[in-house]
């Protein structure tokens, strides 16, 4: 079953412990590290649950061996992220390492992603568009909420969920030609992009 919660002020000083251990264990190999998805939104509801992005040039075994050694669980097998309507190019664009939380600590999903690639853009886009769109937010929040109390299963709730996304998104690519949008900075003990 899938529980949202209110939107909550203790995750963004949350992410920022977590992702000060990323910066010190993944030291140069992160590029920035990002507070993404509804925990990243003020407002809205969610899973209790951080979405992370970090950064890299490449997803090469240095980066995997530096997540283990922190303590985080990688989940098996190649994970790609779902591709929305039109995106062009070759399927390695939407590939990605996907880690877990330390065991008994905080859940928080960590997305390793590489540079430049639509997927590690995407992330921030959504996120951005969201944080600028108070309203869109509060409409989104609302669908999720009315998913959570008719889906059973996490994973339909995902496969619901993501054409909607997909439409904020396209929402979102609009709104970033208009304003020649950039990512917010990431979080500052990394290096900088």
């Amino acid at each position: 079953m899938v529980k949202l919660i209110e939107y909550s002020d203790r995750w963004p000083a949350e992410y920022e412990q977590f992702a000060a251990r990323l910066c010190t264990a993944l030291d140069r190999w992160a590029l920035r590290v990002d507070h993404i998805g509804s925990t990243a939104v003020p407002g809205l509801r969610a899973k209790d649950v951080l979405d992370i992005q970090v950064t890299v040039a490449a997803l090469d075994r240095e980066v995997a061996d530096r997540m283990l050694s922190l303590g985080c669980v990688q989940l098996a097998g190649v994970w790609r992220d779902h591709r929305p309507p039109g995106a062009n190019g070759p399927d390695q664009d939407w590939q990605k390492m996907f880690f877990r939380e330390p065991h008994g600590e905080r859940r928080v999903h960590v997305h390793v992603r590489e540079l430049g690639r639509p997927n590690q853009r995407y992330a921030l886009l959504f996120r951005d568009f969201l944080r600028a769109h108070p309203p869109m937010a509060a409409a989104y929040g609302a669908l999720k909420q009315r998913l959570a109390a008719v889906l059973e299963q996490e994973d339909d709730y995902s496969d619901v969920k993501d054409p909607a996304v997909d439409l904020i998104y396209l929402a979102a690519e609009r709104w970033a030609e208009l304003t020649f949008w950039r990512p917010m900075p990431g979080q500052t003990p990394c290096p900088e992009e």
